[in-house]
């Protein structure tokens, strides 16, 4: 999954399957660009047991991203703000959360909820 995630893919999940002759097995998905194609080809058949690998071409619409910054209680948290037309979606960091949370040994939805709070009132123009 790391060495998938370095070479470009998008995004690596496992599925827990049953092949044929009830043989379990694990599903290795893999999305990424198609230009990466070759190369993330060449890295599951090196690293891996297969001697195939299937492809499938999806279409997908894309939010466009920024980052802004939030202050919070605890530290200040990076947002994610997504949009699409008129949806606007903001979301806290996690590992930026995380930090804040261990730093200051609370639980991570606390500093999680705190920044959601401070996204609201940045929305405001607060």
């Amino acid at each position: 999954m790391t060495q998938l995630l370095a070479a470009g893919a998008y995004d690596v999940y496992f599925t827990p399957i049953q092949m044929k002759k009830d043989r379990p097995a694990v599903k290795l998905s893999v999305l990424g660009n198609p230009l990466a194609k070759t190369a993330l080809t060449k890295l599951i058949l090196a690293e891996t047991s297969t001697i195939g690998v299937r492809y499938q071409t999806w279409q997908r619409a894309i939010m466009q991203r920024h980052f802004e910054t939030v202050q919070t209680p605890y530290g200040a948290v990076q947002l994610k703000v997504a949009t699409y037309d008129d949806i606007e979606k903001k979301t806290p960091e996690f590992d930026d959360c995380a930090q804040l949370a261990r730093k200051h040994q609370i639980p991570l939805m606390t500093v999680y909820q705190a920044a959601l709070a401070a996204a609201g009132q940045l929305a405001k123009g607060e």
